[in-house]
């Protein structure tokens, strides 16, 4: 059974940092795509981040230069450093894995498996 658990999120003034980690099991986070999208209310689901199977890297705009998503495979966890936090970035944010090697689809994250969510709260 897979189960992607996120933590890492927590309410930040505009411009600190905040890395969220989620840790999978029953699950190798080095095989296929992985990704994060959040959600806040009134918005649009969006995608955040992914990382191939072969470490490509995809970036919403919104996040370029300010995000990074990267894996610690000894760990099997996926984590998303977030720099430069703005209070548009506030919204719940979901860990993602998919069984295959690609999961960026032009913005939004495809996914087969997600985790409960972490909350990130951006003050101005």
């Amino acid at each position: 059974q897979v189960q992607l658990v996120e933590s890492g999120g927590g309410s930040v003034q505009a411009g600190r940092s905040l890395t969220l980690s989620c840790a999978a099991s029953g699950y190798t986070a080095s095989n296929d795509c992985m990704g994060w999208f959040r959600e806040a209310p009134g918005k649009e689901r969006e995608g955040v981040a992914s990382v191939d199977s072969v470490g490509n890297t995809n970036y919403a705009d919104s996040v370029k230069g300010r995000f990074t998503i990267s894996q610690d495979n000894a760990k099997n966890t996926l984590y998303l450093q977030m720099n430069s936090l703005k209070p548009e970035d506030t919204a719940m944010y979901y860990c993602t894995a998919h069984e295959h090697p690609g999961c960026w689809m032009g913005g939004h994250i495809d996914y087969i498996y997600r985790g409960q969510g972490t909350q990130v709260t951006v003050s101005s």
